[in-house]
């Protein structure tokens, strides 16, 4: 058995989750549109730039619906899920996923966006093993708008690996093939942590770094 990771923004989609999220809290009225604007994509400039500030972002990301009835969020949610994700997930990052399962790899999405958020895309791609931004929540159920637990994000997501593969009796060293498809300079940690980094859809940054080391270059969605 190898082991397959994805990551999901700009990789297997193309489009940023979180970043939509926020403009779907807007579109629902649920915040002030030109402020929330304003910091949603100054937060996402700084991801670009590889200096975002996680937990300051989750926080920000999460105020618009956190103190909102859970029933609430659930239905928001169904409905940026049918309205705005779904049509994201195109039939070649479909393949792609698949192609692993089929070969019998241990696959997983491994993302820097919140659980609450990319649950129900994982699931559209037919994955259960989501390693996602776990958001702290109160006795209610209600999230805190902390992160609980050690965020998947650049280094992070090598020790969130590492936890979930222990979890399952795996470490790193049992596969004779570890592959990992980013888009971002935000993942080389774990790109250069598998046998096979395979830059995904990359930015400009990227794009040169795996150029320099021969690393494979796939662009999904020029298909």
């Amino acid at each position: 058995m190898n082991l397959a990771l994805f990551d999901l923004d700009g990789t297997l989609i193309p489009g940023d989750s979180d970043h939509a999220f926020g403009a779907f809290m807007i579109a629902l009225g649920w915040v002030d549109a030109a402020e929330h604007a304003r910091r949603n994509d100054a937060f996402y400039q700084q991801y670009l730039a590889g200096c975002l500030d996680i937990d300051a972002y989750v926080e920000f990301a999460t105020h618009a619906w956190r103190a909102r009835p859970l029933a609430e969020q659930q239905a928001a949610r169904e409905r940026f899920m049918a309205e705005v994700m779904a049509p994201m997930i195109q039939p070649q990052a479909l393949e792609l996923v698949r192609a692993h399962q089929q070969a019998g790899d241990l696959v997983a999405i491994v993302t820097a966006t919140n659980e609450f958020v990319t649950r129900p895309v994982a699931t559209a791609f037919g994955v259960p093993e989501l390693i996602a931004v776990a958001l702290e929540r109160d006795a209610a159920g209600h999230a805190t708008g902390r992160i609980a637990g050690v965020p998947s994000f650049r280094e992070g997501k090598i020790a969130r690996v590492d936890d979930w593969l222990a979890a399952r009796g795996h470490a790193f060293g049992d596969f004779a093939r570890t592959v990992f498809y980013s888009d971002s300079t935000n993942d080389l940690p774990l790109l250069e942590r598998v046998s096979e980094p395979v830059a995904t859809n990359p930015g400009p940054a990227l794009e040169t770094i795996a150029r320099e080391r021969g690393w494979r270059i796939l662009r999904l969605f020029d298909q």
